[in-house]
């Protein structure tokens, strides 16, 4: 993902309750117009649009309804249906910061700015993976050991600390408050705190 040019503005799919993390995977139902034309104009382009959390009831007022930070993410999959609807898979990509909107789409467009996460020294990248793992490995404790064998291969995948917390907040954390939250989060220690807290109060249960 690293190879990857993030432009400077981007379409925007503005959805309520609706959170999206780096590295993580939205299936999606494209149906209005405006929306079928941001995605047209993606699969011409970069194949790249953002989601936004919609906090108010008025989509077409983006800079007073909109969370200030989403993510960018690249078009995996879409199939076009013949009454113009599109299914899609998007994949996160980046956390952008919504500088400002602009009024020159039919549909939300903004001017973004990419966030970088904090990075760990490498005592530290061991000790908050270490952290993390053992979390995650309690809370699923009582599921099927396949199940636990899966999440500790998308962790394997993951790699680092910023990308595992992103793909454990994508899998464990559903109260969109807490992921809006988490996506606001840059400093990855933050992150990993926050999770091994949830999982610990979540239990076996999660």
């Amino acid at each position: 993902m690293n190879s990857l040019e993030i432009p400077e503005t981007c379409g925007v799919l503005l959805l309520p309750d609706t959170v999206l993390f780096p590295h993580g995977g939205m299936p999606l139902h494209i149906f209005e117009p405006r929306y079928q034309e941001m995605i047209n104009d993606a699969l011409e382009g970069n194949c790249m649009f953002c989601v936004g959390n919609l906090l108010g009831d008025d989509s077409n007022d983006p800079d007073r309804c909109t969370a200030p930070v989403g993510t960018i993410g690249l078009i995996r999959a879409s199939r076009e249906a013949k009454n113009g609807t599109s299914n899609l898979l998007l994949h996160g990509v980046f956390r952008v910061y919504f500088e400002g909107w602009l009024d020159d789409k039919s549909y939300p467009h903004a001017k973004i700015r990419p966030i970088l996460d904090t990075t760990l020294a490498a005592d530290e990248e061991v000790e908050y993976l270490g952290r993390l793992r053992r979390a995650i490995n309690r809370t699923l404790s009582s599921f099927p050991s396949e199940v636990n064998e899966q999440v500790n291969a998308t962790l394997d995948k993951a790699g680092d600390s910023a990308t595992c917390s992103d793909a454990v907040a994508q899998q464990f954390i559903h109260d969109p408050n807490d992921r809006q939250r988490l996506l606001e989060t840059p400093e990855v220690r933050k992150r990993i705190d926050f999770l091994i807290k949830f999982l610990k109060k979540a239990g076996p249960s999660v």
